[in-house]
């Protein structure tokens, strides 16, 4: 048997999954991290954890499929993508911390930014918004609080990179320091339309170039895995930041087809062809894969807390012991009681963008229990997931390419909440749309290994890769349309009223 090795660098765990021939996992490993909040908004990782559970899992997939080094066609890495890293070019050791995209500590700095009149040029350069949600005003940080940071990166003597570029640069003891455009496009750094780190940005935060990462397509030679981790050497093959690689893991080739992965936090993304669209809506540009030296782009709606949200009720509230344990909560619930929770523990993103904002929960009685709290926690996501389709749809339609309004919206689905048959049915419920789950739920590891597998010969073109895609479950919207926009407006008020309490900075 030959395999590809996908490695899955997530917020909260690490995986590896072995891919056979045919695509399908035949080997699975995970390993949960602790993670870090020094400060209120502050998240962090320990590279060492990070690198540790990436390498620890790549092996144990190994030993549960009996597989050698030999037998390891090549490997795929999807990664978290904003989270920044800063380490000695000479040792490999980290100069603090991993800062996490999740973290809003550089929210005044980029206030600072905005106030100073920089946002149109950012939007124009990057696609992005000036936010601490992107790794460059990280990294900013890291050179303006680390002692001596900032003249040793102009000497040359340290590297960035996000998760994907460290991963790589421990995985071959050195020898690459790269990334793919798809994490690039990520960091506030990137050109999206020229292809580059761009000076201009670079400058606008006092970043060194030379410290930055060479940027490759997202299927090709990315360096060798050196041979005394795994018993031989693998090549790495393919890179792509996780919403990336879900989009292609979800065959989402066309110009117009949508993707939602659910998992830390929720991201969609459209498929917007050759050409890329500036939102209109506060969504993003960027850059869905890129082939042959041609990027593909896309619209991105982020949002920060979806599956975080069952984790706070685990890990937070102690109101469950298991993620499973919210479905039969939440069927449970008195729907009458319309508890609605508005999950801005770490700020809103898409289409809000409020790095202030602290959640909120609205309609609490006497009768408001665990069974409640869990049923408000999972329609946080579908609610949030529609704020993202009416900003995303709505810029579509503007763009030259248009939206065909006969056309049958459908969304995508993947991720671990997915999973969920009543969560995935309240999504369609208030889109008023089509919710199709596929068969593999692994396609942000899926999505890694096509690219490293096609790069390799191993897997076919994107045009058969596409038509291997599988439909699992179609979920129908059952909802009137009375009630979804009913609904609907309640949360609207209530995402309106979490801004006003928390005096935050929204623009909408």
């Amino acid at each position: 048997m030959t395999y590809i090795l996908a490695i899955d660098q997530g917020t909260t765990s690490s995986r590896a999954i072995l891919f056979d021939k045919s695509m399908t996992p035949v080997a699975t490993a995970q390993e949960e991290f602790p993670q870090h909040f020094p400060q209120s908004g502050w998240v962090e990782h320990d590279p060492d954890d990070i690198w540790t559970t990436v390498a620890g899992t790549c092996r144990q997939v190994m030993e549960r499929a009996s597989a050698q080094a030999a037998d390891i066609v090549a490997i795929g890495i999807t990664n978290q993508r904003e989270t920044a890293l800063v380490w000695d070019k000479a040792t490999g050791k980290t100069i603090h911390n991993a800062i996490v995209w999740q973290d809003r500590r550089t929210a005044v700095k980029c206030r600072e930014l905005r106030d100073a009149g920089h946002e149109a040029i950012v939007a124009e350069k990057t696609g992005l918004l000036i936010d601490p949600y992107f790794s460059g005003t990280k990294l900013a940080w890291i050179l303006d609080k680390v002692e001596g940071a900032r003249e040793r990166a102009r000497a040359g003597e340290l590297l960035f990179g996000t998760v994907d570029s460290y991963l790589i640069w421990k995985l071959t003891g050195g020898r690459s320091h790269v990334t793919d455009a798809t994490n690039a496009a990520r960091t506030l750094l990137y050109d999206i339309r020229n292809g580059r780190w761009s000076s201009t940005m670079c400058d606008l935060l006092d970043i060194p170039m030379d410290m930055l990462p060479e940027v490759r397509d997202c299927a090709g030679e990315f360096g060798m895995a050196r041979a005394d981790l795994f018993g031989g050497d693998i090549p790495i093959m393919g890179v792509a930041g996780d919403q990336q690689a879900a989009t292609v893991g979800q065959a989402c080739f066309a110009p117009g087809m949508l993707k939602s992965t659910y998992g830390t936090g929720c991201f969609a993304l459209m498929n917007t062809g050759d050409t890329p669209v500036m939102s209109q809506n506060r969504l993003l540009t960027t850059i869905a894969y890129q082939l042959d030296g041609k990027p593909t782009y896309a619209l991105e709606g982020s949002i920060f807390i979806a599956g975080a949200v069952v984790q706070w009720l685990r890990d937070g509230l102690k109101m469950i012991r298991d993620a499973a344990e919210t479905q039969p909560l939440a069927e449970a619930a008195d729907a009458s009681q319309g508890v609605v929770l508005v999950p801005a523990f770490t700020g809103l993103g898409a289409p809000y963008w409020d790095a202030e904002c602290r959640g909120a929960i609205f309609g609490l009685t006497r009768n408001t229990g665990p069974d409640e709290l869990a049923r408000a926690a999972l329609e946080s996501v579908g609610y949030q997931t529609r704020d993202l389709m009416e900003a995303m749809r709505a810029d579509w339609r503007q763009s030259s390419g248009g939206i065909d309004e006969d056309e049958e919206a459908v969304l995508r689905v993947d991720g671990g909440m997915s999973a969920s048959d009543w969560t995935m049915q309240f999504l369609a419920d208030i889109l008023g749309a089509s919710v199709d789950r596929p068969k593999v739920l692994e396609t942000t590891a899926q999505g890694a290994a096509w690219l490293a597998g096609m790069a390799a010969g191993f897997y076919p073109s994107q045009e058969e890769f596409a038509k291997s895609w599988s439909l699992e479950r179609r979920f129908e919207p059952q909802m009137e349309n009375e009630e979804r926009e009913r609904r609907y407006r309640k949360w609207q008020n209530a995402v309106a009223g979490t801004i006003r309490f928390t005096g935050g900075s929204s623009e909408n």
